[in-house]
């Protein structure tokens, strides 16, 4: 009798300890058909449809957490819908997923810790034994890249692996791919001492800018005014962490997101605008206002493209941060030049897909599963394009107009307003809104209108 994918579920699998040699079969022909029109490609000398034909059918793709973002299991819906093999690992009771992530899975595995590497090992070693070779695996995640890659070099999984994952991942090895790219970035040194940090002032001056090497968004960052402020930054206990400590750069947050294709080719581009400081945000507890903008500007899309080629990206949804300078800079350039911040080789977080979807009337989720089933899009042809809006509202602060003023005068308008837990809303607001808006003067409105405080 054929099992429920409930009875499939696994809690564990004991005896199940496969060699590479399973994993890396040669994948089974398959005489099944998938829709092979429309397909588009921005790469040179080689069509869409040629490249679909000589490629290798993607089959069984692993995906990671695919509960959780819970906007994460789209990715799941959309290779479903090409025709893939959709084998899930998570920590989340299976009857506790969504139904429509249920039918996308082909299997889930269920683990008692995603923490747990050796559980990890035995959920991939698992799919290998009973689905064959692996075609690729995926989260999406920040939090899980690392154990992405080593799962991935494990099991002789296509995708970034540890040792490159390791170099692109540290704030201070990134400098060097912004170097090849030709694109400023602030100067920095790592921690070591106080003496060391008073010497590298010396140079660029105050304000500086402290963080991890290896991290991520405004957590544990710190902006230093003075020499008091400095010598009390080195007094705390935070040397388990590598800090890299770099020189103020004065500007806005523009961001290149794209997916990019096997060849480093990117298939869809766009980009965010974050208006006020993320640091400060998190730091003093701000309103959040970001914006997908309408049109990606062309020295910020140079500029990111020639970061995907320095740094050797392919098949990957990545989301690379900018400066956009608000004076001159006697290192880094004119008022207005792209300098570059930091680099992340998966989707901006939170609603940020679902807002590029808004904006660029596409949906990034079948975009991305298009990739890397395909390795090129479907044609969409020419599409509207949109300013979409994310607005975070603070519980902490008292705003002038309460929700049902927001709804009755932007109700059109609005395609989403959530309430987010408290993992997401430190750095998000605890509500949110999305909206969408043909011109910067409507969109700019919106976000007074929402954030006026009392």
């Amino acid at each position: 009798m054929e099992q429920t994918k409930n009875e499939r579920m696994k809690n564990n699998a004991d005896a199940l300890f496969f060699t590479q040699e399973v994993c890396v079969e040669a994948p089974q022909t398959s005489a099944g058909s998938h829709q092979r029109n429309h397909l588009r490609d921005f790469s040179s000398g080689v069509s869409a449809q040629e490249r679909f034909d000589m490629s290798e059918r993607v089959r069984n793709f692993i995906f990671v957490s695919p509960h959780f973002p819970e906007n994460y299991r789209s990715f799941c819906i959309r290779l479903h819908e090409n025709g893939v093999n959709v084998l899930g690992i998570g920590d989340a009771p299976y009857d506790s997923l969504d139904w429509t992530l249920k039918e996308a899975l082909t299997e889930y595995y269920r683990v008692d810790s995603m923490e747990d590497y050796d559980s990890m090992f035995r959920a991939v070693a698992f799919f290998c034994f009973k689905y064959g070779r692996i075609d690729g695996l995926e989260s999406n995640n920040e939090y899980w890249l690392e154990q992405d890659a080593r799962l991935r070099e494990d099991f002789n999984i296509p995708g970034m692996k540890p040792q490159m994952l390791a170099l692109l991942k540290r704030k201070s090895s990134m400098k060097e791919y912004y170097a090849q790219a030709q694109v400023p970035c602030a100067r920095h040194h790592l921690v070591k001492d106080l003496a060391e940090s008073l010497a590298f002032i010396q140079k660029v001056g105050y304000p500086v800018i402290c963080k991890p090497d290896k991290g991520v968004g405004a957590a544990d960052t710190f902006k230093i005014d003075n020499e008091e402020e400095l010598r009390q930054f080195h007094q705390l206990n935070l040397m388990h962490e590598n800090f890299i400590m770099e020189e103020f750069v004065p500007g806005d947050i523009y961001s290149y997101d794209a997916i990019i294709d096997s060849q480093g080719n990117p298939l869809l581009e766009t980009g965010n605008h974050t208006m006020v400081s993320i640091m400060d945000t998190v730091n003093n507890q701000e309103s959040v206002a970001f914006c997908i903008e309408k049109q990606i500007k062309e020295d910020l899309r140079q500029a990111g493209r020639r970061c995907v080629r320095a740094a050797g990206v392919r098949s990957r949804f990545i989301h690379f941060e900018f400066f956009r300078l608000s004076q001159d800079h006697a290192y880094l350039g004119k008022k207005g030049s792209v300098v570059a911040l930091e680099m992340n080789f998966r989707p901006s977080g939170g609603f940020t897909p679902d807002m590029i979807n808004q904006a660029c009337s596409t949906d990034v989720y079948r975009d991305w599963a298009d990739m890397v089933t395909y390795d090129c899009l479907r044609d969409k042809g020419e599409v509207e394009r949109y300013y979409c809006v994310s607005v975070g509202l603070r519980d902490c602060r008292r705003y002038v107009h309460t929700p049902e003023q927001i709804h009755e005068k932007y109700a059109d308008r609005i395609v989403l307003e959530q309430r987010l837990p408290d993992v997401l809303a430190m750095a998000m607001g605890d509500t949110i809104y999305l909206a969408r808006f043909s011109t910067e003067e409507e969109m700019k409105e919106f976000i007074q209108f929402l954030t006026q405080e009392v």
